[in-house]
C-alpha cells in the first residue's frame, strides 16, 4: 500500500467529489408521437428514428379484473 507524501486540502477534495452525481437523460419530445425520448436513441413508444420505423412496437394489453 502507498504511503502518502502529502496531505490532501479539505477544498481540493471537495472539488474533486464535485461532480460525483448520477446525470439527468436529455429528453426530447418525438416528432412522430409526441412522447418524451432520450435524443438520438429510438422512441420506446413508436419505435420511430429518425424519421422512419426501425423497430415493431408491440401494444401493451389492457389488464383485466
Amino acid at each position: 500500500m502507498g504511503i502518502q507524501k502529502h496531505r490532501r486540502s479539505r477544498k481540493a477534495g471537495l472539488t474533486r467529489r464535485a461532480h460525483w452525481r448520477a446525470q439527468v437523460p436529455t429528453l426530447v419530445e418525438c416528432p412522430q408521437c409526441h412522447q418524451r425520448m432520450r435524443t438520438h436513441y429510438v422512441c420506446p413508444n413508436c419505435g420511430y428514428y429518425a424519421g422512419r420505423q426501425v423497430v415493431e412496437v408491440e401494444e401493451a394489453e389492457t389488464k383485466r379484473r
